[in-house]
């Protein structure tokens, strides 16, 4: 075992023994893979260091031993179930097919063909056919690999499902995943020290930034890709109230790729860990839609969006801001970032009459 400091944790490592609270409340049962959440969990709770095991000492029989009796999150359940260990490979192979294509199309190479990155992707939801299984794989990936290829991945799946749940026909929502894929192609070309300022931009910097539409709608000019690909890539940053870019656009003169697309790109971009920042819990993002959102985004595709995707968080553990421990049992569909949350001491506790609390994060 190993005695590790709580700021020299790592996404990754492997709890050797169980993890308590100072007053005596389990955390965390021995084995358990950490997470970002996790560790900013522990620090909200001032531990100070907790034991580690030796890399060479995990083996995923361990993980698939650890105790049953002890009390594991909904994530931990997923993360150490076989389905997301075949996932993770399988999403990790399709990130380096994706990089590898985009800088082919980078580059012109006119061999490639961009509709391929259809059948590149198809396996991870086509595997995995419910919306709560995807999104359940979705937010346990993000602990693993945040990049920009990993980042139009999940776009891509998430508007596929967007679009299911608007009953597209099978053409749209294969035009609309490569779409999805392709959305963000465009920052390949921004420098990445940029991309990866831990600081504010500058103007120009920002500049930079705003350009990645152009940019990526002028690399695929050279393709035969369906006209919606494009548009999408060129507008997925416009928004209905003309607060977007590059051109301001307005509601009227968006395409309907884009608008989904937009949606499924702020929520995936919000919920990750950047350079300068930790990702946001869904539940935050979720009230900022609430709250923000249908001035800036199609109400005919958020509120759907909305709808769906809450659900796929029932039964989630999660971490209030009082440092409460429960469970997600029911959705307020009137205040959907405001759920019932049963506690791990049997209590409920309904979020819209407790203002005062909101959800931390998904543990």
């Amino acid at each position: 075992m190993l005695k590790v400091n709580i700021k020299d944790l790592a996404v990754g490592m492997v709890t050797a023994t169980p993890t308590y609270s100072k007053t005596g409340q389990l955390l965390f049962p021995a084995h358990t893979t950490l997470t970002s959440q996790q560790i900013s969990y522990l620090e909200f709770y001032g531990i100070p260091s907790i034991q580690i095991l030796p890399e060479n000492h995990v083996t995923e029989e361990l993980l698939d031993g650890a105790s049953q009796e002890e009390t594991i999150s909904f994530s931990q359940k997923v993360r150490k179930s076989r389905e997301f260990h075949a996932f993770k490979v399988d999403y990790t192979k399709k990130t380096q097919l994706v990089k590898d294509s985009f800088n082919r199309l980078i580059t012109q190479d006119k061999d490639c063909d961009p509709n391929l990155l259809f059948d590149q992707i198809s396996s991870l939801y086509s595997n995995h056919l419910t919306s709560l299984s995807v999104f359940d794989m979705l937010h346990n990936m993000r602990q693993i690999d945040d990049s920009t290829y990993s980042h139009c991945i999940n776009v891509a799946i998430i508007s596929r499902m967007m679009g299911k749940w608007l009953n597209f026909s099978e053409n749209d929502l294969n035009v609309l995943t490569v779409a999805g894929v392709l959305h963000d192609i465009g920052k390949c070309m921004v420098d990445h020290e940029i991309l990866t300022k831990p600081s504010a931009l500058t103007d120009e910097e920002y500049k930079a930034i705003q350009n990645h539409p152009i940019l990526g709608a002028k690399i695929v000019e050279a393709y035969p890709l369906d006209e919606r690909i494009r548009s999408a890539i060129l507008m997925h940053h416009e928004r209905c109230d003309g607060s977007g870019y590059p051109n301001k656009l307005t509601s009227k003169d968006i395409s309907e790729f884009a608008k989904i697309i937009a949606i499924a790109d702020v929520y995936d971009a919000m919920t990750a860990s950047r350079c300068y920042r930790k990702g946001l819990c869904p539940f935050e993002v979720i009230a900022t839609f609430e709250r923000e959102g249908f001035n800036k985004y199609d109400a005919q595709y958020l509120i759907p969006f909305l709808n769906h995707v809450i659900n796929t968080y029932i039964s989630n553990s999660v971490l209030l801001n009082d440092g409460t421990l429960g469970k997600i049992i029911f959705i307020n569909k009137d205040f959907l970032s405001r759920p019932m949350i049963q506690t791990s001491n049997g209590d409920y506790i309904d979020l819209f009459k407790r203002p005062e609390l909101y959800i931390q994060a998904i543990i």
